[in-house]
């Protein structure tokens, strides 16, 4: 790849130019980040998907949505975000209650279970991290300390509050 904004000599520019050399970059180790964190939830007790996680995690963030709003916040449709919380009230995981102020709205709450559950993911996500920024030198994890809190304040700088496209 050139440089084809610098002084016109079209140098070949370093791995490490570029937003879309970086994004790449990054890419891969988010998606080895990704079969991490995947691997810690299959060590827990109760085997979820990662859709099943992100629906609790959803829950756990934003308490006592309605099926409706769970939809839109992960992006499905209605009949397969109902499925997915059959299957989560039938582990334990979640239960439904009506709204004390709307009787007709059913509300979705992680039971004590699902709390219990997300704890575990949690720590065991952090511990397997941990190990692996274990093995950098201090000075890499304080660059990359530096460099994910610079990503996050520019994302919260750049994207709409509502998490960005298809997100509600």
């Amino acid at each position: 790849m050139t440089d084809q904004g610098s002084s016109g000599d079209g140098q070949a520019r370093g791995a490490g130019d570029g937003a879309e050399a970086v994004a790449s970059e990054i890419a891969d180790a988010v998606e080895i980040l990704t079969e991490l964190w995947s691997l810690a939830v299959q060590e827990t007790s109760l085997r979820l998907s990662l859709h099943q996680l992100r629906a609790l995690r959803t829950l756990e963030t934003t308490p006592e949505l309605n099926l409706t709003a769970l939809a839109e916040r992960l992006d499905t449709g209605m009949p397969t975000a109902s499925r997915l919380c059959d299957r989560l009230e039938a582990a334990g995981l979640l239960e439904r209650g009506l709204h004390p102020h709307k009787r007709r709205e059913v509300q979705l709450r992680l039971t004590a279970h699902g709390r219990r559950v997300l704890g575990d993911v949690a720590e065991r996500r952090t511990r397997a991290l941990a190990e692996a920024l274990r093995s950098m030198d201090a000075a890499g994890r304080a660059q990359l300390r530096r460099g994910m809190k610079a990503f996050l304040a520019a994302r919260d700088d750049g994207l709409p509050r509502d998490g960005g496209p298809g997100r509600r």
